[in-house]
């Protein structure tokens, strides 16, 4: 049957799937509205299964408050010239807009509500996925309720967005600590707010980092002490070339080698624990200052270089940061 221009233009609005993917839709299905979009929703559920194993790095983040209630989703794909299309982003502010009307506790609700053209979410990202042929996924919804919410989406490019909660109203300083957020990417509010797992895993990685160190510096004493450079022996592959070069003699290269091997034996053995324990707390504590948002450095103070919460107390001595979340679509 003949397939008239105005029901090809009323399925793509409803639909969003392109002219000839609905114009061929509604061919199969005999002009049948239902069934044609039964058809484009099973091609995007094929496409969506073709492609389960490809990875979905660009996409879209976005966020919002309302009364009380704010949210981020990230919708995600394949490329970012999908990503970057209209469809695309308001597919994802549909999304979101639904999320923060129901007040979705997690991805699993939100993946349960209805649109406001009636169709699931789940189904318009797998019709979305059909009409564009990339994996789609939703990701990264993220909630704080309660009043003195700001939200940032960085420089307007929907890849990284925070939200900023503090104790009282604050606008403009919470909007600015929203950037902070972006900009630093703390891990934790403070330092009690900090996972243990992570303070044990830095603690275990900073112990390691310093016994390397210290033995490293024995075998460079040593190597000095020989009367040998240390840069130039500092790896295989450095010794090989600089020998090429004729920097190196053979005899220095193989005196180097066995002062290497002998001194890191000899430096392993002399480490002191109580020493390396020490320095390792030290850095545990350089890491709470630089990822704890209230002890970090201020990026948009005065020049000052007061913390975040040395800045918020300058404003007002009563303002507090409550909490923050934050998600991004970059590598950081």
């Amino acid at each position: 049957m003949a397939i008239s221009i105005d029901d090809i233009k009323k399925l793509r609005a409803m639909t969003g799937a392109g002219l000839a993917d609905v114009k061929k839709a509604l061919t199969e299905a005999e002009g049948d509205f239902d069934k044609a979009k039964e058809l484009l929703r099973e091609r995007g559920l094929a496409i969506a299964a073709k492609r389960s194993d490809r990875e979905t790095s660009n996409g879209c983040v976005l966020v919002k408050s309302v009364d009380g209630f704010a949210a981020m989703i990230a919708l995600k794909c394949e490329t970012d010239f999908v990503a970057n299309g209209a469809d695309f982003i308001a597919l994802t502010q549909s999304i979101l807009d639904a999320a923060i009307a129901a007040k979705a506790a997690d991805i699993e609700a939100v993946k349960e509500l209805t649109l406001a053209d009636g169709q699931k979410v789940q189904e318009a990202v797998t019709q979305r996925s059909g009409i564009t042929g990339e994996k789609m996924e939703l990701d990264g919804y993220l909630v704080l309720e309660g009043e003195n919410i700001e939200v940032y989406d960085h420089m307007g490019k929907h890849t990284l967005c925070t939200m900023v909660q503090t104790n009282k109203s604050a606008a403009e300083q919470g909007h600015l600590v929203a950037m902070q957020v972006a900009a630093m990417k703390p891990v934790a509010l403070d330092k009690e707010s900090v996972d243990q797992k992570i303070l044990d895993e830095e603690y275990k990685t900073a112990v390691e980092k310093t016994k390397l160190e210290q033995v490293e510096k024995f075998v460079e004493m040593k190597i000095k002490k020989a009367g040998l450079n240390p840069n130039l022996v500092d790896s295989d592959d450095h010794i090989e070339s600089n020998m090429a070069k004729g920097w190196l003699t053979k005899e220095q290269a193989d005196e180097a080698r066995k002062i290497k091997e002998e001194a890191k034996a000899e430096g392993e053995a002399q480490l002191k624990m109580p020493m390396i324990e020490n320095i390792a707390k030290g850095r545990v504590q350089k890491f709470l200052k630089e990822n704890c948002l209230v002890d970090q450095e201020f990026q948009f103070g005065d020049g000052d270089k007061a913390t975040v919460a040395q800045w918020l107390a300058k404003q007002d001595k009563d303002l507090k940061i409550v909490a923050f979340k934050r998600f991004t679509l970059v590598a950081d």
